[in-house]
């Protein structure tokens, strides 16, 4: 009797059996799960048909509820329904605070940087919020293809710092999924383009979600997908227009800024439904209940709508004037222009953009799954199910990293737009005679000195052997993974003692914070190098200052008359005296005079060694 090959439905029973895998655009505004059948990428419905899930969470005594229902409830019950919870993860409660928009969620502080949110389910953190989110769309996935997901792609904005990232990982790993990858949201959609595979060129990804935006230029080169250059804005987004217009609303309607958060939230709704019909009528008509039985009726015309919206089209507009810039090309090399996510439905969007681009929009794919549909395609890779498939995509760093080197000065290791994954390694030396320890202060930035720099992280490498200042060899290793995560080493050479730091900042970059880095890293080019030149003088002149100081102590007395010991005390008061000003030619200068006026003692101090290493040898004995 022959026997029939039974498993459990997602088990493989051989290594070429295809593994359940999904990909997930966890979104501001809604969220998908995609997966391959069949060889075709498709988003899955829940039971009722629906596609998108609203990134909607709703705590009650009785438990938590995600999605439409959560929406339906945010303006009667607005502490306890989170919306948009994308713009808080991984962000600090000041840097939430600083987003400029009004949250209604009372927030706690804890011992911890993390923001948690009162609910009546007890307080949460967006990390919490955000699994509860992905738990449904991986319960989804389960029941659509009837077995146990090998592991999933989720994507993220380009422009998310490591602590986004990192915190966006925390939630998956909360909500019990394996996380093949984290993926960039523009490459993503580039893959369900599949631009992949047409022929090489440079493409432009524009990504107008609910909460945020990204721009990315692309360079396909021989099956290589390449990430050129990021911008962006993790905190601007449909969610923004939305508030311009409801602000506008407040106006018209006389409703004061400290209007309750029932009303700010009926205020929400009503003005994204009124955005959605200016999409397709000139004219929107308002009619809204302003609680106590009384109402504000009115109405705005598209043109008035393009008033409020234009400077938010227009900050994303100089994003991607950036971007271009800095992926080094010229806007007329680039062969398709692509845009995502929801809010680029908006006939406004598509006009200003196509417009500086010069290039028609692709959008014959819906810009809600898009997306999702690319992270599946890449989820399929990523489980082995496609092993002859080619697809290899680079991301970029979106800021330089390096370390504190002496006079709070920053050495890049990493600089900004490296291809992602990468190690790079730089050797550094001690300080002081003696040194058995070396801290290791590590930054994310574009300026020259620590101090207009961000602070990522902190560690002490110890058990270095004691030598003479500048002869231990310790090498700093830097390696960012294909997710954007960061982790240091730092190992002395000759003994090879090691420490390690993964650096998980407890809270994000805002996006202002972003943008003026980069900002004033041009703006302040010539003067950063001269502050930059003139903190090395001054640290090259503490060198030689303690040098000489523990040669005179050594043996200055016995090598040098009265006479010559003055003029070198004497020089070496003139370089002491120039460290204190804010000349580096003149600190320079004065190390060479020193340098110069010492000569003579340098040859006897080297004489005086010879001689001692020679006592009680015959000369033949070093031939």
């Amino acid at each position: 009797m022959a026997l029939l090959q039974i498993a459990e439905p997602g088990q493989a029973t051989a290594p070429h059996q295809h593994r359940l895998a999904a990909g997930i655009d966890l979104g501001t505004t809604n969220s998908l799960v995609a997966t391959v059948r069949s060889g075709k990428a498709e988003t899955l419905p829940d039971a009722q048909g629906r596609h998108i899930l609203p990134s909607v969470v709703r705590y009650t005594p009785e438990g938590v509820v995600v999605g439409e229902e959560a929406q339906a409830a945010a303006a009667k019950d607005p502490l306890n329904t989170i919306v948009s919870v994308k713009r808080l993860i991984g962000r600090g409660i000041d840097d939430i605070r600083s987003l400029g928009s009004r949250l209604p969620y009372e927030f706690t502080r804890q011992d911890t940087a993390v923001p948690r949110i009162r609910t009546v389910a007890g307080d949460v953190s967006p990390v919490e919020v955000s699994a509860e989110i992905l738990k449904v769309l991986a319960r989804r996935a389960e029941e659509s293809l009837g077995g146990e997901l090998s592991g999933v792609v989720i994507t993220v904005p380009a422009y998310f710092d490591d602590a986004q990232r990192q915190a966006t990982k925390d939630a998956a790993q909360l909500a019990g999924l394996n996380v093949f990858r984290l993926l960039n949201e523009p490459t993503a959609a580039a893959v369900a383009y599949g631009l992949d595979h047409e022929a090489d060129g440079v493409h432009a990804i524009y990504d107008l979600g609910g909460g945020t935006f990204d721009i990315s230029i692309l360079r396909l080169n021989k099956g290589v997908f390449e990430v050129m250059a990021t911008g962006g804005d993790s905190a601007l987004g449909g969610d923004d227009f939305d508030r311009a217009l409801a602000e506008w609303i407040m106006r018209q309607a006389g409703i004061a800024d400290d209007a309750d958060h029932h009303l700010l939230r009926r205020l929400m709704r009503d003005a994204r439904a009124a955005k959605e019909r200016l999409s397709e009528t000139g004219q929107a008509e308002l009619d809204i209940e302003l609680g106590d039985g009384n109402r504000w009726q009115g109405s705005i015309d598209r043109e008035t709508f393009h008033g409020l919206v234009d400077p938010l089209i227009r900050k994303t507009i100089s994003a991607c004037r950036r971007a271009v810039r800095d992926a080094g090309i010229d806007r007329d090399e680039i062969r398709d222009l692509v845009m995502v996510g929801g809010s680029t439905r908006m006939p406004r969007v598509r006009e200003l953009v196509g417009e500086f681009f010069a290039a028609e929009p692709r959008v014959d794919i819906d810009p809600d799954r898009v997306v999702a549909i690319g992270a599946a395609l890449q989820a399929d890779v990523l489980a082995g199910n496609k092993p002859d498939d080619e697809m290899l995509l680079l991301d970029v760093t979106p800021l330089s990293l390096g370390i504190e080197t002496m006079g709070g000065l920053v050495e890049k290791i990493i600089p900004r737009n490296t291809t992602l994954p990468v190690a790079r390694a730089q050797e550094f030396t001690t300080f002081k005679d003696g040194q058995t320890a070396m801290a290791v202060h590590v930054v994310q930035g574009e300026r020259e000195m620590v101090s207009d720099n961000r602070s990522l992280a902190r560690f002490e490498l110890r058990g270095i052997p004691p030598m003479v200042a500048g002869a231990a060899r310790i090498r700093v290793t830097f390696s960012v993974d294909a997710d954007g995560l960061l982790s240091v080493e730092a190992e002395e050479l000759s003994q090879g003692v090691k420490a390690r730091v993964e650096v998980k900042p407890s809270y994000g970059l805002t996006d202002d914070e972003v943008a003026n880095m980069l900002r004033a890293s041009i703006d302040h080019a010539e003067d950063d190098m001269a502050t930059r030149k003139l903190a090395e003088e001054r640290v090259e002149a503490q060198r030689v200052v303690e040098a000489l100081g523990a040669a005179l102590a050594a043996d200055g007395d016995q090598l040098l008359q009265p006479e010559e010991r003055q003029r070198i005390d004497a020089a070496l008061g003139d370089l002491q005296q120039a460290a204190a000003g804010d000349d580096a030619d003149a600190i320079r200068k004065a190390i060479e005079d020193l340098e110069k006026t010492c000569e003579f003692y340098v040859e006897r101090r080297m004489n005086n060694s010879v001689r001692k290493a020679m006592a009680g040898h015959k000369v033949d004995e070093f031939e």
